[in-house]
């Protein structure tokens, strides 16, 4: 019998096992940190990006040069939503 055949056979059975999905409190408080600090950073990265785009629109418009500086600042504002909004998505889909 070849390996799909098993594979249908073992689901169609039932005997899946299901782990808890508790972790160690250990565990869990060192995720939580490093899920913190990587949240923080990430709020200072867009935060300090809006700040530099905003600084290079203000030179070049004195310089009279025109760039692309709102596709840039697109991009930021994008990046600051997606952090923003990562912890609520990621609860949404595995809750």
């Amino acid at each position: 019998m070849n390996m799909l055949a098993k594979f249908s056979r073992f689901l169609a059975d039932g005997n899946i096992p299901n782990p808890g999905r508790n972790a160690p409190d250990q565990l869990t408080a060192k995720v939580n940190v490093v899920l913190g600090i990587a949240a923080w950073a990430g709020t200072a990265a867009g935060v300090a990006g809006v700040l530099i785009t905003g600084a290079m629109m203000a030179i070049s418009v004195k310089r009279g040069e025109s760039s692309e500086h709102m596709s840039r600042l697109g991009m930021v504002l994008g990046g600051c939503v997606l952090v923003a909004t990562a912890g609520p998505l990621v609860a949404f889909v595995f809750n």
